[in-house]
């Protein structure tokens, strides 16, 4: 059985891919989730995690069991267990776009993450936005404009049907939702395909539930509306 640690979905964007993952090509798994910010959470996370930090996949399928860490590890693991599952688009060259993005999500986005950290349960008033933020905020979105209008057809995720690549960039999605981000229209509609895909709304319904807030993660930010 496949493990997948995560932590406190209202606020952990790195847990929150693989899952979606998870979750969204019906692969079964056992979910432990690890509060953050106590003072027992490091420790309880290097008991599955050499890096200390979340999400982890501990396969106990193979012998001896394999511990993956790190999100896009995790979706690329996943990807090679079940190659009958299109966790990534079939067509090489949707393919090697989507495998692209992914990993440039994976690695920058840095002014728009600080700026804006992931927080289902509230949204807040647009905050002012850097000359960097909207840097992101337009490179996101012409990717995403490119990938819809290259391969997607009528379909509503950045490839068509949904894959890796959408679960990859979904915390980016709620982001731009719970900040009201100004967006185009063609961007809003993905967002909301997004936030409607039944394995984002069990996350969200399981978020809003938590028992665990940590209220820095609203620091400096204006909320109009609560959720929990």
């Amino acid at each position: 059985m496949l493990k997948l640690v995560i932590a406190n979905k209202l606020y952990s964007s790195w847990s929150l891919r693989p899952w979606l993952v998870l979750s969204a090509f019906n692969i079964p798994f056992e979910e432990v989730l690890i509060p953050l910010r106590t003072p027992e959470s490091r420790g309880l996370v290097l008991e599955y995690s050499p890096s200390g930090k979340v999400p982890a996949l501990i396969d106990g399928d193979v012998d001896g069991d394999v511990t993956v860490w790190e999100s896009l590890a995790i979706i690329e693991y996943l990807a090679e267990k079940f190659p009958e599952l299109a966790i990534w688009p079939r067509d090489v060259k949707a393919r090697a776009h989507a495998r692209s993005i992914s990993n440039e999500m994976h690695a920058g986005f840095q002014a728009i993450r600080q700026g804006c950290p992931m927080h289902l349960g509230a949204r807040f008033a647009t905050p002012p936005l850097t000359e960097a933020m909207r840097a992101c905020i337009d490179r996101i979105e012409d990717i995403w404009s490119e990938a819809r209008n290259r391969f997607a057809g009528s379909q509503p995720f950045l490839y068509g049907a949904f894959s890796a690549a959408d679960a990859m960039y979904a915390p980016v999605v709620t982001r731009f939702d719970t900040y009201q981000i100004p967006v185009r229209e063609a961007t809003r509609a993905y967002m909301d395909a997004v936030l409607a895909h039944p394995a984002f709304e069990a996350w969200r319904a399981a978020a809003l539930v938590e028992p665990w807030r940590i209220p820095e993660y609203s620091d400096g930010h204006t909320p109009v509306e609560s959720f929990i």
